[in-house]
């Protein structure tokens, strides 16, 4: 056989060599896959099971939230034959990457989810971060919306007549069964450092105050979206209240640093 005639077989072969081993994708396929990538996307887990894994880490996320996030393009369940939605372990970890952009970045929705097309277009990438669960002596701990006046004593190190003190100020509420408001952990650790400077109980009544008046304006802004009555407009309530609450922290903050830096010589 000529060698002309050997050619064509030899520019074959050389395809093939070039072509993805059977069963293993290119790299422009492997991005294909949304992230997170590696983790199992078999959908075997109900609503309850998602809010079971995400609640001891973020016990202010509810049923209506998921399902607005899904509205959003956040998370995409399956549905079983008779309707329900069915969640993947890769779904929960999507879920935890909202909740800490949310939490941890104050950042709204919108750039949420830019980001997330980033990590699922393989521009970006992140590795899945380990639930972060609240523990004491090594032990986990329950929902912050939990929390009694001795539990909370207890978890922070204060006396429980510390933790009175700020609830007969107005500074921490209880409700009906005596739960303390969800961030009252947070509140009783920056009192009893402001105690150290005698800072008590009756002057920080001035920052329940300032916060329920901007508690008061971020109600003005939620008030038409929540009027919907419907789950998903709950959902985007809740979320549209978290991020303006957020800047008014911001605001806040950067109000009393403005002004302390006022007070160096």
């Amino acid at each position: 056989m000529s060698a002309g005639a050997r050619r064509p077989a030899l520019v074959d072969d050389l395809a093939d060599a070039r072509r993805p081993e059977a069963g293993r994708p290119s790299a422009r396929q492997a991005v294909a896959e949304p992230w997170p990538r590696g983790i199992s996307r078999r959908a075997s887990m109900r609503i309850s099971d998602v809010l079971a894994a995400l609640q001891l880490e973020f016990p202010a996320v509810t049923t209506s939230k998921l399902r607005f996030w899904e509205e959003q393009g956040l998370v995409a369940p399956v549905r079983t034959s008779a309707g329900y939605r069915q969640y993947s372990p890769a779904d929960v970890e999507r879920l935890r990457y909202v909740l800490r952009m949310q939490r941890d970045r104050y950042m709204p929705l919108k750039v949420i989810a830019e980001h997330l097309a980033a990590l699922d277009a393989g521009v970006d990438d992140e590795a899945p971060s380990p639930a972060r669960l609240a523990s004491r002596d090594g032990e986990t701990t329950g929902p912050a919306s939990r929390w009694t006046v001795d539990s909370l004593a207890g978890d922070t190190g204060v006396e429980p007549a510390f933790v009175e003190d700020l609830v007969t100020a107005g500074v921490l509420r209880s409700g009906p069964l005596g739960a303390l408001d969800l961030y009252a952990r947070d509140v009783v650790l920056a009192a009893a450092r402001l105690a150290e400077h005698g800072i008590d109980a009756r002057h920080l009544r001035s920052f329940r105050t300032a916060a329920d008046r901007q508690a008061d304006l971020v109600e003005q802004v939620v008030a038409p979206v929540r009027g919907q009555r419907s789950a998903a407009s709950r959902a985007r309530a809740a979320t549209l209240a978290a991020e303006v609450g957020e800047l008014c922290t911001q605001m806040h903050t950067a109000l009393v640093r403005a002004a302390v830096a006022g007070l160096e010589p």
